[in-house]
């Protein structure tokens, strides 16, 4: 399963969204939509880590690389491309 297909997964999941997969556009803005708040974030961030074993700094952590599935999904990229440079 691709990765940005996992997020949605958790993502409908996880916040109790009444939608399917396919209809969660991957640029649809997560925290302007409510669907992601502050606890929820933690909330994702850790599920990131443990799912794709990135070690995330706190300075790591910008609402931007969170806005939309798009973000996360090139978050998750950088911050696997960045693991050996810490």
């Amino acid at each position: 399963m691709a990765r940005t297909a996992q997020i949605k997964k958790y993502l409908i999941e996880q916040f109790s969204l009444d939608i399917q997969p396919d209809d969660l556009a991957d640029d649809y803005d997560l925290l302007a939509g409510g669907v992601i708040d502050s606890l929820g974030l933690l909330t994702l961030v850790s599920w990131l880590e443990a799912t794709y074993g990135l070690d995330l700094d706190v300075l790591d952590i910008a609402p931007e690389n969170f806005r939309s599935v798009a973000a996360i999904d090139a978050f998750c990229d950088t911050a696997d491309a960045t693991a050996g440079t810490r």
